[in-house]
């Protein structure tokens, strides 16, 4: 039995942390210490309970022992891994984020990774992921750090360039629905038992939340060469891979959708976008999929409210408790998530695994800009992250990953000089905000930015800032 310590910072999560820490109960051969770490310590104690209740589930085959810690440092010391899964700020300035931009026409199906909601996420995000990274590298610079906090791609540049040493990663299962959606493919189009998504074999790049597939093969065939007939069957109605949703579940569920922007792009480009289709219409000109909540509706996606995230939340905190009291059982069952695995695969305990992970550019992308974070095929094995040269995008999806990547990395040297003009012009440039003459932009910016300044002033001279 391998013993190791993971540091769990943002250890009072609401949702990843049942995930997670149901994954480690089945996880064979391992246990250990969770230190959970959080600076709202009932929500981690209230987790602590919770991993109380797993270890008494009778499906439990590794325990774990869940601690609570009020220091970072202190639960970082030691620790084999940290896992970051943080909610930067609260509801309220992420309510501002995504619903402040519709006085101005832009509308967020997310606003957690690019357009405006992006930008004053990241700028919440950027600096205390400067102090993850500075107490890792004391505390533990041996770690491998995965990241699963949005905005992905600014939240890992961040650890890397505060730390450059640091072993880190991001980990998003969005190509995971896209792999799962190839499997309807072969289902609908070759007439056979619906495969699982590890029997997909893919060739995935891009950046977080717009990952392209450039190949795709099932039991010898090219599934991108069966798309073409799929699409024309289901393009109209849409089709949701998820079983036994219907694309029309997208009108009460945000999290569904009908793939019809998916199979849009797939027309035009040839190549399969690998993001779910609310994140996707974030990356692109907002007349093309999102001029309004009526697009939304036309392409068979949601616009996520914020109010719907709050009262989500109050749910899944009423949730939490009742499993910490014992009045609702928790199944402890294998999710699809990898995260265990590939921790698993880092320890040398099972053979390597190739999956996708966000990691610094350093040349498996080569349009890219070097040193950005991009995502792409890795192998994971014993303490190794190795991202494996993908297979390069056609010329125009190549240009609107591109712009989007320049974006990213102009945003971010933009937060860690706290360079007011230089994140806005990251802002500005953001393709939902194409429709926005420079004064509209400027207000928004400005105005975007004082409804969250309780979060930013500690880090941003506020009260310097021009434009």
């Amino acid at each position: 039995m391998r013993r190791i310590k993971v540091a769990y910072i943002g250890g009072g999560s609401k949702a990843w942390a049942r995930v997670f820490m149901t994954d480690l109960a089945l996880a064979e051969g391992l246990c250990g210490e969770i230190a959970l770490y959080d600076i709202d310590i009932p929500a981690a104690k209230l987790n602590q309970r919770i991993g109380d209740v797993i270890n008494r589930s009778p499906n439990t085959v590794s325990r774990w022992d869940y601690r609570v810690y009020d220091e970072i440092g202190e639960a970082l010391d030691g620790a084999d891994f940290v896992a970051c899964s943080i909610l930067p700020g609260t509801f309220d300035e992420m309510e501002s984020d995504v619903h402040l931009p519709e006085q101005y026409g832009i509308y967020q199906s997310v606003g957690d990774t690019v357009g405006p909601g992006g930008v004053l996420r990241a700028m919440r995000t950027v600096p205390i992921y400067e102090g993850f990274a500075r107490e890792i590298r004391v505390h533990c610079p041996e770690a491998w750090v995965i990241n699963l906090t949005n905005p992905m791609t600014a939240c890992t540049k961040t650890l890397y360039d505060v730390f450059p040493e640091i072993k880190a990663f991001g980990c998003c299962h969005e190509v995971f629905h896209a792999q799962e959606f190839l499997c309807c493919v072969a289902k609908e189009i070759l007439g056979v038992s619906r495969p699982t998504r590890k029997e997909i074999v893919i060739d995935a790049c891009g950046v977080n939340h717009f990952t392209w597939i450039t190949e795709a093969n099932y039991n010898g065939n090219d599934m991108l060469a069966l798309l073409p007939e799929f699409i024309d069957r289901f393009y109209e109605r849409g089709y949701c891979e998820h079983p036994g949703v219907e694309p029309e579940d997208f009108r009460e569920n945000p999290f569904r959708y009908g793939n019809k922007v998916k199979m849009d792009l797939f027309r035009r480009f040839g190549v399969l976008a690998a993001a779910g289709d609310r994140h996707l219409v974030e990356f692109m000109n907002h007349s093309w999929y999102m001029r309004d909540k009526a697009d939304a509706d036309r392409w068979l996606y949601h616009l996520t409210t914020v109010s719907y995230r709050k009262q989500d939340r109050i749910n899944k905190i009423s949730q939490s408790h009742r499993i910490a009291d014992g009045e609702e059982e928790i199944k402890v069952v294998k999710s699809d998530e990898e995260v265990v695995e590939l921790m698993k695969a880092l320890m040398g305990l099972i053979p390597p695994i190739v999956s996708n992970a966000n990691t610094l550019n350093a040349g498996q992308m080569a349009d890219m800009p070097p040193g950005s974070v991009v995502e792409t095929n890795c192998v994971f094995s014993r303490d190794s992250v190795k991202p494996v040269v993908a297979k390069q995008l056609p010329g125009d999806v190549n240009a609107l990953v591109l712009r989007n990547a320049q974006n990213i990395e102009n945003m971010y040297y933009g937060i860690k000089h706290r360079d007011f003009q230089r994140i806005f012009e990251s802002f500005i440039n953001q393709p939902l905000c194409s429709g926005l003459a420079l004064s509209e932009a400027r207000e928004l910016f400005t105005r975007m930015v004082n409804a969250t300044g309780d979060y930013l002033r500690e880090y941003f001279p506020l009260d310097r800032m021009k434009l």
